[in-house]
């Protein structure tokens, strides 16, 4: 990213662009404010309003934090963050983690202390049992304070006991591990990263999970993960965590990072020309204002009870280089989940002092939503500091000061805080009894608590919740209490995988897991209770069903699957929950489908399954069901049916993956050597993954499919895995387009032409009336707008593009590696679908 954002400086040099600010720092010098002066620029929604609660010296630079159990608020102060311009000195231990308190109950902090310092880039902090998790330097360290004076105690020469060397995985901030948020499974996940952990038996382990976001990350009331990257705002998991990555033999291609709104706009009340691509038109209005995210972070999942109910499971936005905070709505449709700005043109938060720079937002034990402001002029990273940026920073005097910061608090307008109790000497009964609090801050609190004691007398009282407490979210806290503590039972669980509440039964279901896989009892007993539930299952129940049956006997699970498949196929998302469940059984639920009458009609949703089924078989690569497969389309008939071809396309997918050990054949097939049954460049494909007499596999060169190379085989592979689940529903499976939906793919001249060109539809969307080898298309014969992709990153967007420029006869090569990515920067500011006339004109 160093050499793109500097290349694409050096690129509007030579094309001459421009920004469109009037002059480039015609604002001049940005003074810091005091706090009283800052609190003064602040823009919010009618009927709230924001409190000072601490600001330096007390804290400086916040990027993180969290209360404690007693309402203490940790925060994480990365002081030696960009303390010149280029950087130097970064490597100082300044850093520190200090814990704030409101001694006199008057809402603002009066009380600070250093609970460790000398720290280098410290970066998270998660309070753990016995103690403090700390990133700090790339490594995550335990700390502890056995003294109870709010100050880690030293182990010989050191306050610090190394858990994981690798945690941060990277020295530059923007691109390093953060986050350490204990979600409601009691795992403790992190955003820019592979990693999560969980304390067992006394001890940190490290456990692989799926890559999650950039800066910052939260959960709902249902435990589902939200982060976002700073070119998209929000994104979330819509599986728990792990269920997607079982199958090695099928990469899924959504549920997990999935973008939740294509809305990139945001509404600054002042200009904001320091940012780092200003000079790139479309990134600033004529005003000199941001125009849509460039440095989003840190989503957060209000479930506090402080501000109106409207605000309940709303997620906010920080956006630091706008100097503003969105308020996003979440509407939920079975398992999806989309988002919305409630009232575009106006954001929830907004400054007019250019140093506000919101980076961490939490709930406090008050119910109210605070933020963290690291309060200063330069907030961008030194590696990727373009020579625009340098010049605007040193010329309107931004650099200095620095270590100085604000924590603030929003609040309904009149509001008076509720005195907040301490849970550390809470009784047993009293954290069972939070498990039902309105306020999600209780409810999370109580659990860790209750499993951090380790006191497994809760056991009764949390059972009894669990199965007739009358608030839905107290149940299933109170299920996952158990859990953390090792005292779910299987017998209490499977009545509750038949509870009429969605959520404590798809719960109970995921929690029955692991007793299925050793007890043959209550696997027979969950799969006879699946099996009864999904014919008349709801997609978010159905969706549970796919994921947990694979715990189950086979012979239970493939008919399981069968009728979800059917059911719901049409879903990608239960697609793949169907796959992740298949590992090692691909070939045997093939030969049921193929089989069976129901699934003899061809539909879109089976044909994309069936092929998804072969892809997986390939993978695999067990040369007796290869075999198999390719006798099964061995025929007289000179026709395929649409499973065969559906077989042929997942045989060509799967090997354009990799390489692959051929697989020996003792006569030729005639399928691949019959003239006309297959189109070349599949045939070609097929014929690699074989070698029988007469024909070596291994002197077949898969640039004889197409015109790519073997890298680019690979990209291709993966372009049609995505554009299954993401472009077939409106462009058919064989790219000749769908009447109503969308125009074929096949020869057209959007797909054929220019790059960049294309690209700039997939980020943005378009329009008809639109002519395609010569027919013009429109509504109603085909859908008004082509939706924009822009939450899909650079690298499954390219793998797309390279897909449909080079299948179904298209020979059109492959796409540039940085055609999308810089593609995306030259046009910011995009916020409505493109029409053909203003496409052609733009890459000219």
């Amino acid at each position: 990213m160093v050499k793109s954002a500097y290349t694409v400086y050096l690129l509007s040099l030579v094309l001459g662009l421009t920004t469109s600010l009037r002059t480039p720092i015609d604002d001049g010098p940005s003074p810091a404010r005091t706090p009283a002066q800052e609190q003064a620029t602040f823009q919010l929604e009618p009927g709230l309003t924001i409190q000072l609660v601490a600001a330096e010296p007390m804290v400086q630079d916040p990027v993180a934090m969290t209360f404690d159990a007693d309402g203490r608020l940790w925060v994480v102060e990365m002081r030696g963050f960009m303390p010149t311009i280029d950087g130097e000195g970064e490597n100082k231990p300044v850093g520190r983690v200090s814990v704030l308190e409101d001694t006199n109950a008057d809402g603002q902090m009066d009380r600070s202390t250093v609970y460790l310092d000398s720290l280098i880039m410290p970066r998270a902090l998660a309070l753990v049992p016995g103690g403090v998790l700390i990133a700090e330097n790339g490594a995550l360290w335990l700390t502890q304070d056995q003294n109870g004076d709010l100050k880690a105690d030293r182990n010989g020469g050191s306050a610090k006991t190394l858990i994981d060397k690798d945690y941060a995985g990277s020295a530059l901030p923007e691109h390093a591990g953060n986050g350490l948020w204990r979600s409601l499974d009691n795992h403790y996940y992190n955003a820019k990263s592979r990693f999560r952990y969980q304390l067992v038996n006394g001890y940190w382990q490290r456990d692989s999970t799926e890559f999650r976001g950039q800066w910052g990350l939260s959960h709902d009331d249902k435990g589902r993960l939200f982060y976002n990257y700073n070119w998209s705002q929000l994104h979330a998991d819509l599986v728990p965590p792990n269920y997607l990555n079982r199958n090695k033999h099928h990469t899924a291609t959504t549920g997990i990072d999935q973008g939740l709104t294509i809305d990139r706009q945001v509404y600054p009340i002042r200009p904001n020309p320091a940012v780092n691509r200003g000079y790139i038109p479309g990134t600033l209005d004529t005003a000199g204002r941001l125009l849509e995210f460039t440095a989003a972070c840190s989503p957060f999942v209000y479930r506090g009870t402080a501000l109106p109910a409207a605000y309940a499971g709303n997620v906010f936005v920080c956006e630091p280089a706008g100097n503003l905070v969105k308020r996003n709505v979440l509407a939920e449709n079975g398992p999806l989940v989309a988002a919305q700005d409630p009232h575009p043109g106006r954001e929830f938060l907004a400054s007019t002092d250019e140093r506000f720079r919101p980076v961490s937002l939490t709930e406090g034990p008050d119910g109210a939503l605070y933020i963290a402001d690291i309060y200063r002029g330069l907030i961008q990273h030194g590696a990727y500091i373009t020579p625009y940026l340098k010049e605007q920073t040193l010329a309107r005097k931004l650099v200095q000061p620095t270590n100085r910061g604000r924590i603030w608090r929003v609040v309904p307008q009149g509001w008076k805080a509720p005195k907040k109790p301490k849970l550390t000497t809470a009784s047993q009964s009293e954290l069972v009894g939070y498990l039902a609090s309105p306020d999600g801050w209780y409810r999370d609190m109580a659990q860790g608590l209750l499993i951090d004691r380790n006191d497994k007398t809760a056991g009764p009282a949390l059972t009894v919740l669990a199965q007739t407490g009358i608030q839905p979210l107290a149940r299933f806290h109170a299920l996952w209490t158990l859990n953390g503590l090792n005292l779910n039972r299987p017998d209490v669980l499977l009545r509750l995988a038949a509870d009429p509440d969605p959520l404590v039964q798809t719960t109970a279901i995921r929690l029955l897991e692991p007793f299925a896989q050793t007890d043959q009892s209550v696997r027979v007993k969950l799969g006879q209770m699946l099996t009864k539930q999904a014919p008349n299952a709801t997609a978010e129940h159905a969706l549970q069903l796919a994921l947990s049956a694979q715990v189950l006997d086979a012979n239970v699970a493939q008919p399981l699957l069968m009728t979800l498949a059917r059911r719901y196929g049409a879903s990608p998302l239960m697609r793949d929950a169907v796959m992740s469940s298949l590992q090692n059984q691909e070939y045997a639920l093939l030969q049921r489908i193929l089989a069976a009458p129901d699934w003899q009609t061809k539909t879109p949703a089976s044909e994309i399954f069936v092929e998804m089924l072969t892809t997986a078989i390939v993978r695999k690569h067990q040369p007796d069901e290869l075999t198999a497969l390719l006798t099964r389309l061995d025929n007289n008939s000179g026709t395929l049916t649409w499973q065969q071809r559906a077989v042929v396309a997942g045989l060509a997918t799967g090997a354009s993956m990799g390489k692959f050990a051929p697989v020996l054949l003792t006569t030729s097939p005639r399928i691949l050597t019959q003239p006309g049954l297959i189109e070349p460049s599949r045939r070609a494909a097929v014929a690699g993954l074989f070698t029988w007499p007469g024909h070596a596999a291994d002197q077949q060169v898969m640039a004889k499919a197409n015109s790519l190379g073997a890298d680019d085989q690979k990209l291709f592979a993966t372009g049609r895995q995505l554009y299954l689940s993401t472009c077939s529903g409106c462009h058919g499976t064989d790219g000749r387009g769908m009447a109503r939906f969308a125009p074929p793919l096949i020869g057209s001249d959007w797909v054929l032409g220019d790059g960049k060109r294309l690209a700039l539809i997939l980020l943005h969307g378009m329009e008809g009336p639109v002519d395609v080898a010569g027919k013009v298309y429109n509504s109603p014969d085909i859908l008004p707008v082509m939706p924009a992709h822009s939450t899909l990153d650079d690298a499954a967007i390219t793998a797309i593009l390279t897909y449909i420029r080079n299948e179904w006869g298209n020979q059109a090569g492959p796409i540039g590696k940085r055609v999308v990515g810089t593609t995306r920067v030259t046009s910011q500011g995009r916020i409505v679908p493109w029409t053909a006339n203003e496409l052609n004109k733009y890459v000219k």
